[in-house]
C-alpha cells in the first residue's frame, strides 16, 4: 500500500514538473535588445543592434531628433560589442526621452519608461547616457549613438509639440515687441 502511495506521489510530482517545465521558459522568456525593439517598434530589421543604422539606410528615415515609436540606435562601444537598440516611449525634452528596451540593467529582462539624456556637446543625440537600475540613477557611461530610426509608428512626442507652440508664442511676441519699437 506503502509503495503504491509512493508510486503515485512520484508520478504526480514528475506530472506535475513536466508540466511546469514546458510553461517556465514561456514565462521566462530572456529578451535581446534587437527582437525586442523590432516586436514593439514594428521597425523590421535584423542582426545585432550595431547594424541596424546601416540597414535602415533607404528603408526607414534616420535622424537625430527623438519621436515616441522610433528606435535609439546605439553604436558599439566597450564591452557593448554588438550595440543597443531602444524604442522612444516618452518625449520628455529635446534633450531627454524616456526608452523601453530590454538586455540593459539586467540581462534578457525588460524595462519601461527608463530615462536616457543626450549630453553630447551638438545637443544632437550622438552621445546618450541611459538609466541604469542597479544605481538607481543614469549610467556613468556616455554612450555613442547614431540616432533615431523613424518606423511607421514614430510620431512627434508631447515635448516636440510643445516646444513648437513655445517657439511660435516666442516668435509672436517678438513680434510685438518688434512693433513697439518701431512706435
Amino acid at each position: 500500500m506503502a509503495s503504491k502511495l509512493a508510486r503515485g506521489a512520484m508520478g504526480a510530482a514528475l506530472f506535475f514538473g513536466m508540466m511546469v517545465s514546458s510553461v517556465a521558459p514561456a514565462m521566462a522568456q530572456y529578451w535581446q535588445c534587437a527582437p525586442y525593439a523590432r516586436e514593439i517598434s514594428g521597425i523590421q530589421l535584423f542582426g545585432n543592434a550595431s547594424g541596424w543604422w546601416d540597414q535602415a539606410d533607404g528603408k526607414y528615415a534616420r535622424g537625430n531628433v527623438p519621436m515616441v515609436g522610433s528606435v535609439l540606435a546605439m553604436k558599439s562601444h566597450g564591452k557593448m560589442r554588438a550595440g543597443h537598440v531602444a524604442m522612444v516611449s516618452e518625449v520628455i525634452s529635446d534633450r531627454e526621452v524616456l526608452l523601453t528596451h530590454a538586455n540593459w540593467s539586467h540581462g534578457g529582462k525588460i524595462e519601461r519608461n527608463v530615462r536616457a539624456m543626450d549630453v553630447s556637446a551638438a545637443g544632437d543625440w550622438s552621445k546618450v547616457r541611459v538609466w541604469y537600475a542597479p544605481m538607481g540613477d543614469l549610467g556613468l557611461t556616455s554612450y555613442p549613438a547614431y540616432g533615431f530610426i523613424y518606423g511607421e509608428k514614430a510620431e512627434p512626442g508631447r515635448a516636440n509639440d510643445d516646444l513648437k507652440f513655445v517657439g511660435n508664442r516666442l516668435a509672436e511676441i517678438a513680434g510685438v515687441i518688434e512693433g513697439l519699437r518701431s512706435n
